[in-house]
C-alpha cells in the first residue's frame, strides 16, 4: 500500500515536473489561463481574415494558387496553425503539442513581423505597390486584421508565453533564406498559370525581384536575432553553470 502511494506520488511528480513551464516564461503555458486566453483571440482574429476572403470573392479566388500566393496570407496560414497547436497545448496540457507551437512559431513570428514591415512600409511610399488596383480596397479594420495583428499576437505569444528560442544566428538565416527561395518557386509558378504577380512590386525586372526577394530574407533574419534580444531584455538570460558548479554536481553524482 505504502510502496503504491509512493508510487502515484512519483508519477505526480513526474507530471508536475514534465508541465512546468521554462523559468524565463513571463506567464505559464500551456495553461487555462491567459495562455488559453491569447490563443483564443487570436484564432478567433485569423478567422475574421478568412471569412473576409470567403465574404469578399475577387479575381485571387479563381486564380492559381487562391489568395495562397501572397506572402501575408501564407503568413496568416502558418500563424494559424501555431495557435491551433497552442490552444491543444492549453486544453490538454500537452508539452509534445506545446513544443509544436514554439517550433512553428520560429518561422510564423519573423514572417508576420517581415509581412508587417514590407506592408506598411511600402503602402507608406506608394499602396499601388503592394495592392492590385484591380482589387477592392478593404476596411482600415480588415487591413489591420491581415497585416498586424497576426504578428502583434505572436509576439505576445513569444515574449509572455513561450521559453527562448533555442535557433542559432546560421540557422536562422537559412530558414530565412529556405522559406524566401521557397515563395520565388512559387510565385513564379503562379505566374506562369495566371500572367501575373500577387502583388504590384514583382511585376519588375527579374534582376530588381530577386533583389527584393533577397531583401526580404535577410529582414527576416535580422527580425528574428531583433526578438530574440527582445525576449533577452524582457525575461532575461538563462544562468549558465560555471565550471566548479559543474564540477561539484558530477562529483555528488559519483
Amino acid at each position: 500500500m505504502v510502496q503504491s502511494r509512493a508510487g502515484a506520488e512519483g508519477v505526480g511528480d513526474a507530471v508536475n515536473a514534465v508541465l512546468q513551464s521554462h523559468p524565463l516564461q513571463r506567464i505559464s503555458s500551456p495553461s487555462y489561463g491567459v495562455s488559453l486566453a491569447v490563443h483564443t483571440a487570436g484564432l478567433a482574429s485569423f478567422a475574421s481574415s478568412y471569412k473576409f476572403l470567403i465574404d469578399n470573392p475577387n479575381a485571387m479566388n479563381e486564380a492559381f494558387g487562391w489568395h495562397l500566393q501572397f506572402l501575408t496570407i501564407i503568413g496568416l496560414t502558418l500563424s494559424t496553425l501555431t495557435f491551433v497547436f497552442g490552444l491543444l497545448a492549453d486544453l490538454t496540457s500537452s508539452r509534445a503539442l506545446f513544443t509544436i507551437k514554439n517550433a512553428l512559431s520560429v518561422a510564423s513570428t519573423p514572417m508576420e513581423v517581415l509581412i508587417s514591415l514590407l506592408y506598411w512600409g511600402l503602402s507608406a511610399i506608394d499602396k499601388t505597390l503592394v495592392v492590385p488596383p484591380e482589387l477592392p480596397p478593404i476596411s482600415f479594420s480588415a487591413d489591420i486584421g491581415f497585416h498586424l495583428a497576426p504578428a502583434l499576437f505572436l509576439i505576445t505569444d513569444l515574449l509572455l508565453l513561450s521559453p527562448p528560442w533555442s535557433i542559432a544566428t546560421l540557422p536562422s538565416i537559412g530558414l530565412s533564406a529556405g522559406i524566401a527561395t521557397a515563395y520565388w518557386f512559387w510565385v513564379e509558378a503562379c505566374y506562369k498559370q495566371n500572367g501575373f504577380y500577387p502583388y504590384p512590386i514583382f511585376d519588375s525586372p527579374t534582376h530588381l525581384r530577386l533583389a527584393l526577394f533577397a531583401g526580404a530574407g535577410v529582414t527576416m533574419a535580422v527580425s528574428t536575432y531583433l526578438l530574440k534580444a527582445m525576449y533577452k531584455y524582457i525575461n532575461g538570460v538563462e544562468p549558465e553553470l560555471s565550471y566548479n558548479q559543474t564540477k561539484s554536481g558530477k562529483a555528488r553524482m559519483a
